[in-house]
């Protein structure tokens, strides 16, 4: 059974082209967010290397590599539960992923997720990016279980795909954690809004985490990480600059709001999938 109320954290942190570095500052933060009372910690989309699709087959590492043991002992020498934001991932064919590791208190590997929907845009006058230019998409929902509950994680773009969420609730998930790097075009209009639209239609909790702003940077991070409800409400929500955005999550409020609202309960598929509709 799990405990009523949980304390789960965001770094929001600084990602620039030094690997090491990169992961020495995951690590501090990490320790921080411990001392602070986390349970949960999660790390932004690609916080171990530059957001740019030429970098990821550099950066890429296999599963059991360096960055994967620097991940683990981080959870075990902190004794958190880790989502490991995202980092290139180099599969056993060459291909390389969007992948999101989870490493349990004692840096046992209990989740791993591939980015399912690959961010290729380009908006008039905006964004243009094409993950697929270097990234192979992933293919599988992601849910792991714990003593605090059963959770969720995605990456990103996969927010925008409200099938995936609702599969993942479906499944169990009371909470969802999304790594992600909204930039400066669909940030602004979209990131907050996204965010309260899946925490509402499932009633979970999300969490977002997003590299801090570096406007020297080729890809301009939105930052902003943020924390929802199940009532659709912002807990907390972090602004461009460097932090941990700490949120403390209710299951009993989860339940009051499933009570009093049963949206999965009044869920209709027979109709949603029917060929007469």
């Amino acid at each position: 059974m799990a405990e009523e109320k949980m304390t789960v954290a965001a770094i929001q942190m600084r990602v620039d082209e030094d690997k090491q570095r990169n992961l020495d500052t995951a690590e501090a933060y990490v320790k921080r967010a411990k001392e602070q009372g986390a349970e949960i910690a999660v790390l932004p989309e690609m916080f171990c290397c530059p957001y740019q699709t030429e970098k990821f087959p550099i950066y890429a590492e296999e599963e059991g590599g360096n960055i994967w043991q620097r991940l683990s002992g981080m959870a075990r020498n902190s004794e958190i539960y880790l989502i490991a934001g995202s980092m290139p991932e180099r599969g056993a064919d060459g291909d390389v992923f969007n992948t999101s590791y989870v490493f349990d208190r004692t840096g046992r590997q209990i989740g791993k997720h591939r980015k399912i929907h690959l961010f290729d845009i380009d908006v008039a006058g905006g964004q243009y990016f094409k993950e697929s230019d270097t990234l192979t998409a992933g293919d599988s929902v992601t849910v792991f279980d714990t003593e605090l509950g059963t959770m969720g994680v995605c990456i990103c773009y996969d927010i925008r795909f409200p099938e995936l969420f609702r599969s993942m609730a479906l499944r169990g998930a009371r909470m969802v954690f999304v790594p992600a790097a909204f930039n400066m075009t669909t940030g602004p209009v979209h990131w907050e809004l996204t965010f309260r639209a899946r925490a509402l239609d499932n009633q979970i909790y999300v969490m977002g985490c997003a590299p801090m702003r570096d406007s020297a940077a080729s890809y301009i991070s939105w930052g902003h990480s943020i924390a929802v409800d199940p009532w659709g409400k912002v807990m907390g929500q972090l602004d461009e600059k460097e932090g941990i955005l700490m949120a403390e999550v209710d299951w009993r409020f989860q339940e009051n709001v499933r009570g009093q609202l049963p949206l999965l309960r009044h869920r209709r598929p027979e109709c949603y999938f029917s060929p007469k509709g």
